[in-house]
């Protein structure tokens, strides 16, 4: 072989060389970039675990002195919140001596028992409200309806045949407006008043019953809870909260999920006292009563309006304020 054939080789070994590492360095950068991805993958992984799972105690903390159907907040007339500021009951000034408990013992369901059943409307009157009427007559059911104020007096009629059909008229405000009626104790009062004379003059029967816009332990209050309720007992007022929600707050809920989470709900209770909506925004409410009112009785259910004899739910109990 010849001195040039020698090189020609050489060199071609040498090529093959550079080619063999530059193929192993790409190859390793490959590998250790895979590397790096899959354990940035796994820490971020992690981090968001551990996120997820504050974000979840948080939550559980927040919500650790309330049951499952009071954690929704209610909605306002308008479907909006009225801009007021939150504040946390914690840092309010409370009465040692009050009780605060939504489910008593005393009231849990055991095999034998006669479960009452109680829906409530939380009532802005309208085109539901007759559908709701409609049906309610057709099951010869008796209801709560929790009504606020009607200053343009088109519905007039709809107040009247709730008394006159049997159900219970109640008070659930007149504005329905959280900025209003929460403003002041004085604010509440003088809303307390207007929604009883109204009710009254319309229909000729004095309100017993009351319903806190957002229930008794909302968040949105600027006077604490406690005076209002003894607003309520001065007046001889009874409030109720509720231990059965129907979800029909959330966004795009069913005449299905209302069955099932009121089903769901009155199965834990002797009484139950079931929060329903409704309003203009609520015609799957009214499409669910029927269905709902077929699976109560499929239970056995008793299905009664509030009246003296209704065992009470409230979170804040009445009867320790002073």
């Amino acid at each position: 072989m010849s001195t040039n054939e020698d090189s020609a080789v050489e060199q071609q070994r040498q090529k093959r060389k550079r080619i063999g590492r530059i193929k192993t360095g790409i190859v390793m950068t490959i590998a250790i970039w895979m590397l790096v991805s899959l354990i940035a993958i796994i820490v971020l992984t992690v981090t968001v675990v551990r996120l997820n799972s504050r974000v979840y105690k948080m939550e559980l903390k927040q919500n650790s002195t309330a049951s499952v159907q009071l954690s929704e907040t209610e909605s306002t007339g308008s479907g909006e919140l009225d801009s007021v500021l939150l504040q946390d009951h914690d840092a309010q000034i409370q009465s040692e001596n009050v009780i605060r408990e939504l489910d008593s013992a005393d009231n849990a369901y055991s095999k034998g028992d006669t479960r009452k059943v109680y829906l409530t409307f939380d009532c802005v009157p309208g085109e539901n409200t007759a559908a709701i009427l409609d049906t309610l007559a057709k099951y010869n059911i008796k209801a709560t309806f929790f009504v606020v104020g009607d200053a343009s007096g088109e519905n007039a009629q709809i107040y009247q045949r709730i008394v006159n059909e049997g159900h219970t008229i109640a008070m659930h405000s007149f504005s329905n407006s959280y900025s209003d009626v929460y403003k002041s104790k004085d604010a509440f009062t003088n809303d307390l008043k207007q929604i009883s004379d109204y009710i009254s003059k319309t229909t000729g029967v004095t309100p017993k019953y009351y319903r806190f816009p957002g229930g008794s332990m909302n968040r949105i209050s600027n006077v604490n809870m406690d005076e209002l309720v003894k607003v309520l007992n001065s007046d001889k007022i009874t409030y109720f909260d509720w231990n059965v929600s129907a979800g029909d707050t959330s966004a795009d809920y069913t005449a299905d999920d209302v069955v099932n989470n009121v089903i769901s709900g009155v199965q834990n209770y002797k009484t139950s006292v079931v929060l329903l909506h409704d309003d203009s925004n609520k015609s799957t409410t009214a499409e669910a009563i029927e269905p709902l009112i077929e699976a109560l009785n499929n239970i056995s259910a008793e299905i009664l309006p509030i009246d003296e004899n209704t065992y009470v739910v409230q979170y804040i109990k009445a009867d320790t304020v002073e």
